[in-house]
Parts: C-alpha cells; sequence; structure tokens
C-alpha cells in the first residue's frame, strides 16, 4: 500500500509539464502565467492529500481543470448582480436604486477618458464640477444655488459643520432620529462640532419651544423628516413654513432634511404624498439636503440646495473637498437629473418610479407564468403557491407606506432546515436569487422582477436532487 501511494505521487504531473499542455492554454490566456502557476501547485497539493488519503493521481488535464475552477471562484466580484424579490425596493444592503439606461451610458462614456470635470470650455480656464449639476438641480427645486457631495449624511454633517460649529443647533427631540449603519443625528451633529439643543418632547412639539431657545448663540435650527419611523397619536410638530418664518425672525438659517427626498408627487403613483425638495424650498428654509440613490432613483449622492450665501458658505469649507464625487457618479447624477425635465415619462425611464408604479394585476399575471417554472426547479419536495405580498419603498423612504403586489411562496413538509437549504442554493446560483422566509416560506416578491427569461435561465442551474437529499426519488 505505501509503495502504491509512493508510485502514486511520484506519477503527479509536473507544475512546467501542466502550463506547458494543451489543456492549460484557457487557464494562461484568462489569468496569465503568475496567477495560473500559483493555481496550480495549490491543485497539486491538493491532490497529494488526496492521494493519501487513497485517491487516484490527477490526470494533466484534471490538474488544469481544478486550478481553473480555482481561479475562476477567486476572480467572482463580491458585488455580484442578483435578483432582488425580498419585496423592499429600495434595499440598503442589495445597492438601493437601479440606474436609468441613460445613467448607466453617461457613467460608461466618463470611465472611457477625459472629460471636462473641472475645466471650462468656454473660456480654457477651470471651472467647478458643481456646474455640471447646479443649474439642473435648482431648476427642479427652484432652489437659488445648489451643491453636492456623496451622500445625504455627509450633507448634512457638511451644513452643520458650516453653520453651527462652535454654536448651538435647535433641534426637536422627535426628530432625534437613527437610521441603519449607525447614523444618530446627536452624533453628527457632535462631530460636526455643533451643540445640539433639544426642544419639546418626543411626540409635541410647538413654536414656543424654537422661540425659547433662540440665543446668540444659536447657529441653525435643524428639520429632520423621521423618513424610518412615525410617531402616531396624541402628536404635534412644527411645520417647514412656520419654522422657517421663526427662523427668519431671528435671523438664523433653517436646515431642513428631507432624507430621501423626492422631486416629484408620489401621490400620481398611488403612494402617500411627500413634501417635494420644491415645496421644502419655497416653505423658505435656508438649505434643504436629500439623498440621490432612494426615491430620486440615481446614485449615491447627497444633494444640498438652497440660498446663494449659504451655499457659498458650504463650498468654502475645507470638508467639502472630501466629501465631492467624482466623474462617474457626477456623469450618472447629471443623466438622471435631465429625466425629471420630461415627467410625462418618468415613470417608464427611470427604474425606481417603473417598480413603484407596476400595478399589481401585472404582477399576478407574471407569477402565474413563473409558478410552474419554479416548482419545477426546487423539486418534488416543495409546494410552490400564489401569494398576496405587500411591497415595501425601503432605505427609510415611506415607511408606512406599502404597496400590494403578488409573489410565490415556497414551502416543504420538511421544515425551516429545507427552506434554509433552498434559500442558501437560490444565494449560490450564477446570478443569486434573493427572497425573504417568514410564516414558514420562502416567499418571492416579483414587483422587482423585470428580467424574467433571465430568471427562468438561471432557477435552470438549480439541482432538485441537492436541494431535497432526503427525498425518494
Amino acid at each position: 500500500m505505501k509503495d502504491s501511494t509512493s508510485a502514486s505521487l511520484r506519477s503527479l504531473p509536473s507544475v512546467s509539464a501542466i502550463l506547458n499542455s494543451d489543456s492549460a492554454v484557457a487557464l494562461l490566456q484568462r489569468f496569465g502565467r503568475v496567477a495560473s502557476t500559483e493555481a496550480i501547485r495549490a491543485t497539486i497539493d491538493d491532490a497529494r492529500n488526496e492521494i493519501r488519503s487513497g485517491a487516484p493521481p490527477p490526470s494533466i488535464e484534471d490538474v488544469a481543470l481544478r486550478a481553473l475552477a480555482l481561479l475562476n471562484e477567486r476572480d467572482m466580484s463580491g458585488l455580484r448582480s442578483l435578483f432582488n424579490l425580498t419585496g423592499t425596493i429600495l434595499h440598503t444592503n442589495l445597492g438601493r436604486a437601479s440606474l436609468a439606461e441613460e445613467a448607466i451610458e453617461a457613467a460608461v462614456a466618463a470611465m472611457r477618458g477625459p472629460v471636462a470635470l473641472e475645466f471650462d470650455l468656454s473660456t480654457g480656464k477651470r471651472g467647478e464640477r458643481d456646474d455640471h449639476v447646479r443649474q439642473l438641480l435648482c431648476e427642479l427645486t427652484g432652489a437659488e444655488d445648489a451643491t453636492i457631495v456623496n451622500n445625504n449624511a455627509a450633507a448634512v454633517l457638511l451644513c452643520l459643520n458650516t453653520l453651527a460649529q462652535g454654536r448651538e443647533a435647535i433641534v426637536s427631540r422627535g426628530e432625534l432620529i437613527e437610521i441603519g449603519g449607525a447614523f444618530r443625528m446627536p452624533d453628527i451633529m457632535a462631530r460636526a462640532g455643533a451643540n445640539m439643543v433639544e426642544v419639546g418632547t418626543t411626540n409635541r412639539t410647538h413654536p414656543k419651544d424654537y422661540r425659547a431657545a433662540l440665543s446668540e448663540r444659536t447657529g441653525v435650527i435643524l428639520k429632520v423628516h423621521t423618513s424610518n419611523y412615525r410617531i402616531q397619536g396624541f402628536t404635534a410638530e412644527v411645520g417647514a413654513a412656520e419654522l422657517a418664518t421663526i427662523a427668519s425672525e431671528a435671523s438664523v438659517p433653517l436646515l431642513n432634511d428631507l432624507g430621501s427626498g423626492t422631486l416629484v408627487d408620489l401621490s400620481k403613483y398611488g403612494l402617500q404624498k411627500e413634501p417635494t425638495v420644491r415645496e421644502a424650498v419655497a416653505a423658505g428654509a435656508g438649505l434643504v439636503t436629500f439623498s440621490g440613490d432612494k426615491l430620486l432613483g440615481g446614485p449615491q449622492a447627497g444633494f444640498v440646495v438652497g440660498k446663494t450665501s449659504l451655499i457659498a458658505a458650504i463650498n468654502r469649507n475645507p470638508m467639502k473637498r472630501a466629501l465631492r464625487v467624482d466623474k462617474v457618479r457626477l456623469a450618472a447624477i447629471e443623466a438622471t437629473l435631465k429625466l425629471y425635465r420630461d415627467p410625462d415619462r418618468l415613470a417608464e425611464r427611470l427604474p425606481t418610479l417603473r417598480l413603484l408604479a407596476r400595478t399589481k394585476t401585472d404582477i399576478e399575471a407574471q407569477a402565474g407564468r413563473l409558478r410552474p417554472v419554479v416548482a419545477q426547479a426546487v423539486g418534488k419536495a416543495y409546494t410552490v403557491d400564489l401569494c398576496n405580498c405587500e411591497s415595501q419603498i425601503g432605505s427609510g423612504a415611506l415607511p408606512l407606506d406599502t404597496i400590494a403586489s403578488a409573489g410565490l411562496v415556497i414551502r416543504s413538509a420538511s421544515g425551516s432546515g429545507a427552506l434554509d437549504r433552498l434559500a442558501a442554493a437560490l444565494r449560490e446560483l450564477r446570478r443569486p436569487v434573493i427572497g425573504r422566509i417568514a410564516d414558514d416560506g420562502l416567499t418571492l416578491d416579483l414587483r422587482c422582477l423585470s428580467e424574467e427569461d433571465e430568471f427562468v435561465s438561471t432557477l435552470s442551474e438549480l439541482n432538485p436532487a441537492e436541494l431535497n437529499p432526503d427525498a425518494s426519488t
């Protein structure tokens, strides 16, 4: 036995023999000699351990194929495209808004070569990168001026640091939000160097509370949109217009953080009306901040619009440079904003609004078409039924609003272990499928499924026998 193992080990092909073989051509063409050599050595090391355990020695072709598989696995990006069937349209963990084709094309064009990012073509002198979107933002919001940073948290931080560093920032206790990723308004205010002054109570804040807190130390009044929760019942808050009047009387700016922010009236799409950015500007806020990758449907960005003098002060802040956006994102933002100039076709061209506006009838029809396909893919140990769903917007937008949707619910008599196994198999597909497990079923909400043929093709990779190892054949 020992002699047989030694003979098998000696028969292992050398690294050079494999690299010079026809079997290694694809390996070398794709990954180059250095990475291929390392993968072949690792594969041979694994083969030695297998031989010592009684396995036969692999051929040159076997080693090359295993090395190729190893490098393919290492080369696979963690940022893989997937099917979001969770029922959350703007899912923070899944990248929030999908971009419009116009935005994608603009970003690709910016990546391909030099662009006039900070170069004024009319004068031949240095320009400002914000100029590419400043006029668009002013046009769409009615603001005097605008600037842009890399996300809305950065926008709020920059505004507070500019207006209230070493001074006081007045905010209602009912608006001291915390959102995902440990973003807590009190912490942001502290990092900005502002001294927080809380007014009112959790559920009720009145105009007199703000007025009583004003002093010569006041740098800003802050209004925060409670985008990811609602306080209901015995409540009172001071509206943006009245708060702007109070701020104006005291000659201090009002900073209105809209969070998600929207440029259109969402009630047109059957959702609860949210204050638009234009309305917030018209109400008298000195500055309004909002996100780019949520309800607006663009790439991650933080917008600040408002009075010219305040925007100028923000742009002089040294932190602005640290928070600026690059040419690729700026190109996508510009293209996204341009879509809003044509509101009649916005829902057709902007994926976020298209998904929000999709009818339940359309989704039910899709669920009916896909039910037998999914049933065949998962095998007889699972049942697949049509179901009603309630989609949510996500990313802190309209937290109490849901949209009637439809989908498929997959169940197994084997219990939660079988569902966990299926969910894991769906995540391991070439293009992962992400649903949600609840109430003893794996639900696939189809509201966000726009590539039906690709979904069907992806499901064909599932092996029912591997999903149901205990099922009888």
